[in-house]
């Protein structure tokens, strides 16, 4: 009990003094972490809503596929962005390793197939009568399924912070393709982790009460954002 009140304590110290390290530290995971959430909804939406209007011969497989990696572990992509980017991997002479990029791009891998997932599942959902009502009032096909997206708003908000939770709480992949190196790829999950390797409670709870504040906020602003849309 006392070390948490202690973690308490030093979150309030952390945050009211402006503690360098520890506004780098916040800095850097909002710049991933945004970053990857991002381009994961760029690449996500429109290939989970093109696979929700479109049938084809395996789209079944991919849709398995897809499913199996909403639930892959963060260490897993953390491994293969290691082998296909270490210095004699193929893709070695991009020095992408131990950088913010490479764990942008680790988050990307964690965070696509989940907006993709539910994005699909949520289209799906959709009574088949606002198609079939659309179609009748005149509406085209491009005018047809920007109405179901419409419709499914509040799906796709729930995909955003889904992808959202599972890529601001990941550690196995930060640490292996970012190296936790101070100042460059030191993350609050990753800065969490050595605190508690150093017997460090008191700033390790303090890293994680701000961890989960940030958390907080920015699935307020999701949730606010999605209340207003519905």
């Amino acid at each position: 009990m006392k070390e948490i009140t202690q973690g308490f304590i030093e979150a309030i110290r952390l945050i009211f003094t402006l503690d360098s390290e520890t506004v780098r530290i916040l800095l850097l995971t909002l710049r991933v972490t945004l970053s990857a959430l991002f381009i994961s909804s760029i690449i996500g939406f429109p290939l989970g809503g093109w696979l929700a209007f479109t049938e084809f011969k395996y789209k079944k497989i991919l849709m398995n596929l897809i499913y199996t990696l909403m639930g892959l572990p963060p260490v897993v992509v953390g491994l293969f962005i290691y082998l296909f980017f270490s210095r004699e991997a193929p893709f070695g002479k991009l020095n992408l390793l131990f950088t913010p990029d490479a764990m942008i791009l680790a988050q990307i891998l964690l965070a696509s197939p989940v907006i993709v997932g539910l994005t699909y599942l949520g289209i799906k959902a959709i009574d088949l009568d606002v198609i079939l009502l659309a179609r009748t009032l005149g509406a085209d096909k491009s005018q047809s399924i920007w109405i179901v997206l419409k419709e499914a708003k509040l799906a796709l908000f729930g995909a955003l912070i889904t992808a959202f939770g599972s890529v601001i709480s990941e550690v196995g992949a930060a640490m292996l393709v970012g190296g936790n190196i101070q100042g460059s790829t030191r993350i609050l999950t990753t800065a969490l982790i050595l605190e508690v390797r150093r017997g460090n409670f008191s700033l390790a709870i303090a890293l994680g009460l701000i961890l989960l504040s940030l958390s907080f906020i920015i699935n307020g602003l999701f949730l606010w954002f999605s209340k207003g849309e519905e």
